[in-house]
């Protein structure tokens, strides 16, 4: 029986002492099955096929990170200095037409008797001045009329009115006595629970020993040579973003579900981002701002933020297509140029306009400053659901007091609260334990790399936040 690949089958071949051409000592490709002379030629370098896979960063460049102690945040946010309401009754009371109803006694006491208000259908205005208040009855004298006929009809025949109604002042008569009311300051309390969040990273002990090199270059722009810890790097770095990620993404659990659900398994969540603003904030549908009307629709998003806090520098944090149409917005506004194009802020000069993609622009008392939001493009972040476009965020700091320290404090609107006292820090906790590596706290022939974080993110004055929203489907 012949053996195959072996010495045996060379035995036609003369071996030279020195690096000579013979006929007798020529391998052919079918002399070389025995051995592994050649080999495949082996890149050391990783292909960056993806360039940067992280998507942190954005926490760190709009907000703070801050140590706390205890195991829920609480904060109070002040409430709207003047008195007014929407959707008030205007009631047919006894026969005519010159009452208020109010939803509660409590939103009637904030009215005193003697107070000047502005009563609005939404189409005409009324103004009059209040004689007199009953439980939730606020009956008034208008100015320069009998009654409320200026809003609508009168009578039984027609429903009641929906109004809306500030005080704007008062009027009382020479010598009054005990007038006014005294209002208490209103706010509103709100509260997080931080998360904890964990992961690892496992490798055996034979892995180890086998060491392989492999040349990278990180998403932080450090490179060099890395062995069999490479793919812990990497969970690493999925870590870190996953802590950003849920600050952005958690909801709390509203314990309404029952059974099965989160919240009564014991898992209560938290308030990340977009849940707050969707709660507590602004959000706008379906925006085209590079159609016909998107200056049009800009300009709502500014009307409702005149309505809020008014912050004069916001920041726009959008996907690659809102983005994109912005620019084309602004550079609609202007015919200079070719096809309408503006150069005015590179002094008219197309040469060096080379960079077409606006990155900061005023509109009204606004200043806007724009950025491509790399997780809502990344096909396995939220581009991969395509449905937030968008986030606006003031710039700056709100003033709110602070249930803990017991004072106003300044915090970014937007900040990171994680957990932290002398004995433990668990803003980002890594640890080793099993059998490799120098670290002995197990029997199992492994090395394990921990992961920890605890936190939860805060947002503050969320009514001044915009989140931009696709709600219909994208063929």
């Amino acid at each position: 029986m012949a053996i195959a690949n072996t010495g045996a089958a060379l035995n036609h071949l003369t071996p030279r002492p020195v690096k000579g051409l013979f006929g007798d000592n020529y391998i052919s490709l079918g002399d070389m099955d025995f051995t592994q002379q050649f080999l495949p030629e082996v890149y050391e370098k990783e292909v960056e096929r993806y360039g940067n896979r992280t998507i942190s960063g954005f926490l760190r460049m709009v907000g703070a990170e801050m140590p706390m102690a205890s195991d829920r945040v609480v904060w109070s946010e002040q409430g709207r200095l003047h008195v007014a309401f929407d959707n008030v009754l205007c009631a047919n009371q006894d026969g005519g037409n010159d009452g208020l109803e109010m939803a509660s006694e409590a939103d009637a006491s904030l009215i005193a008797v003697g107070a000047t208000i502005v009563i609005s259908n939404g189409v005409n205005v009324v103004k009059a001045r209040v004689r007199e208040i009953d439980g939730t009855d606020v009956n008034v004298t208008p100015y320069g009329a009998t009654n409320l006929d200026a809003l609508g009809g009168t009578g039984a025949a027609d429903p009641d009115l929906t109004v809306k109604v500030f005080v704007y002042g008062s009027e009382y008569k020479k010598g009054s006595g005990d007038v006014g009311n005294s209002i208490d300051a209103k706010f509103t309390q709100f509260n997080n629970k931080p998360i904890i969040l964990r992961d690892k990273y496992s490798v055996n002990g034979s892995d180890v020993a086998q060491i392989g090199w492999v040349e990278v270059t990180t998403e932080s722009g450090t490179s060099g040579y890395l062995w069999y810890l490479k793919s812990e790097h990497e969970a690493r770095i999925r870590f870190e973003d996953q802590l950003e990620m849920s600050m952005v993404e958690a909801v709390k659990d509203d314990g309404t579900a029952g059974a099965g659900s989160a919240g009564a398994a014991g898992y209560e969540g938290s308030e990340g981002l977009f849940a707050a603003i969707e709660d507590r904030g602004l959000v706008y549908n379906d925006a085209d701002f590079d159609g016909g009307t998107g200056l049009a629709e800009f300009d709502t998003i500014l009307s409702e933020l005149d309505k809020q806090g008014a912050i004069e520098e916001n920041m726009l944090f959008l996907d690659r297509a809102t983005s994109l149409s912005i620019d084309n917005m602004l550079a609609q506004q202007n015919s200079y140029g070719t096809d309408g194009t503006s150069y005015g802020v590179f002094d008219n000069s197309s040469d060096m306009a080379l960079n077409l993609g606006f990155s900061g622009f005023r509109r009204g008392s606004y200043d806007f400053y724009k950025t491509d939001w790399k997780y809502l493009n990344d096909s396995t972040t939220r581009g991969l659901v395509a449905d937030v476009e968008g986030v606006v965020v003031p710039a700056g700091t709100s003033t709110v007091y602070d249930q803990t320290l017991g004072k106003n404090i300044s915090r970014p609107f937007l900040h990171v609260r994680y957990r932290a006292s002398e004995a433990d820090d668990r803003r980002m906790k890594s640890w080793i334990t099993g059998s490799v590596g120098g670290n002995y706290t197990s029997a199992v022939d492994e090395m394990n790399v921990h992961f920890l974080s605890e936190r939860c993110l805060c947002v503050q004055a969320a009514n001044n936040f915009v989140l931009l929203k696709k709600v219909t489907p994208t063929p």
